[in-house]
């Protein structure tokens, strides 16, 4: 087994008493002596400081950056406004998502952040597809924080006021605790807070300066994972992959009008006829939300049916768990469509035995971005 990756604020997390374990080939914190509730209550009453340099950032420049990436992912590149991000994804040629992203207009090139897990080839991906036409630079030297919860603007503001001024997927360059940082307001969480990629030589010291704040705790992979799942949000490899389109992911809100059949730039990605087909006609599956009854979480991978004993397997369930904010368990899974109706009853084989969950609308807890 090779040797676990660490990031620049590997010495801190082990300083601040964190649970390490492997994740996408890093050591990360799972949680720290609070506790995953505690640490989850606290994101989401008032702030939280993440880890997520293990992340990849990635730079794609030169004329024509954006019409070039439009060819990969089929979200309105072109169209983004200047100093604004949006919510992306790369598609295979059956219309699955490679991985899904976030990038940014920053005026002479494209910044865009990808997961850990599947940036090694994303970053292949993109070389492939757009150089020589234009530049793809890997970001190596610069490590990535989170700061989530509703004191995150307080907390940032204090260092920098123009961080109060920014909205819901603005980004900026600010000068935090010295340091330059480029900065987005969006989350992982479903609440309110900032990211912020700074050198690393320059990471330690600003966490250790956004911590030292009154409202802030650090928090680990376990609550950043039970905040997202209340939030809606897909974690890519379980609840969307490869084999995923993004209308089965419940994620056609982020194709704009522009990309789809009749728009100006329609089509032109990979799967774009799988796609565009199923955006107009609807997909045989679809992500839902899901409520099972009682108090015990069902986790990744139960199998789901439509009555309580007997018939075909119509989904699985691919992220489930207690939510701490909801005060019971919570889950999404992939549904055939007859299925997927919120209200409808379905039943999950447990050891053996079927219990019910009710399909519920997504996110279980309302987002608290700033618009």
């Amino acid at each position: 087994m090779s040797e676990l990756l660490e990031t620049p604020l590997h010495d801190l997390h082990v300083a601040l008493g964190a649970k390490m374990v492997p994740f996408a080939g890093y050591s990360m914190p799972v949680q720290y002596p609070l506790g995953v509730m505690k640490e989850h209550i606290q994101t989401r009453e008032r702030a939280g400081l993440f880890d997520v340099s293990h992340m990849g950032q990635v730079k794609v420049s030169g004329t024509g950056a954006a019409a070039a990436l439009e060819r990969l992912i089929p979200v309105d590149i072109e169209g983004l406004g200047l100093d604004r991000q949006r919510y992306g994804m790369f598609t295979n040629a059956a219309g699955g998502i490679m991985d899904d992203l976030m990038l940014a207009n920053r005026g002479d090139h494209i910044f865009i952040v990808v997961n850990a897990a599947c940036k090694d080839a994303d970053i292949t991906h993109m070389k492939a597809h757009l150089e020589p036409d234009v530049s793809v630079t890997p970001v190596t030297d610069r490590a990535l924080l989170a700061l989530q919860g509703p004191s995150a603007q307080a907390v940032l503001s204090a260092l920098d006021p123009k961080a109060a001024t920014m909205r819901f997927m603005d980004v900026a360059t600010l000068s935090l605790n010295g340091a330059e940082c480029w900065v987005s307001r969006s989350g992982y969480t479903g609440e309110d807070g900032y990211e912020i990629s700074v050198a690393e030589a320059d990471a330690v010291a600003l966490a250790e300066a956004l911590l030292a704040h009154g409202d802030v705790e650090a928090i680990g992979l376990g609550a950043r994972d039970s905040l997202r799942l209340e939030g809606g949000l897909c974690l890519y490899g379980h609840d969307i992959d490869a084999s995923t389109t993004p209308v089965e992911g419940a994620l056609s809100w982020a194709i704009q009008k522009v990309r789809r059949s009749g728009g100006a730039r329609a089509g032109g990605f990979p799967g774009a006829d799988i796609i565009l087909g199923q955006l107009e006609q609807g997909a045989p599956r679809k992500r839902v939300g899901l409520l099972p009854e009682g108090r015990a979480p069902m986790r990744e991978g139960v199998a789901l049916f439509a009555s309580a004993e007997g018939g075909a397997q119509i989904g699985a369930i691919t992220s489930g768990g207690f939510g701490p904010s909801v005060g019971g368990p919570v889950a999404m899974g992939l549904v055939d469509r007859a299925h997927s109706e919120v209200g409808t009853t379905v039943f999950g084989e447990l050891r053996g035995k079927r219990l019910p969950l009710t399909i519920a609308k997504l996110p279980f807890t309302a987002a608290n971005f700033k618009r």
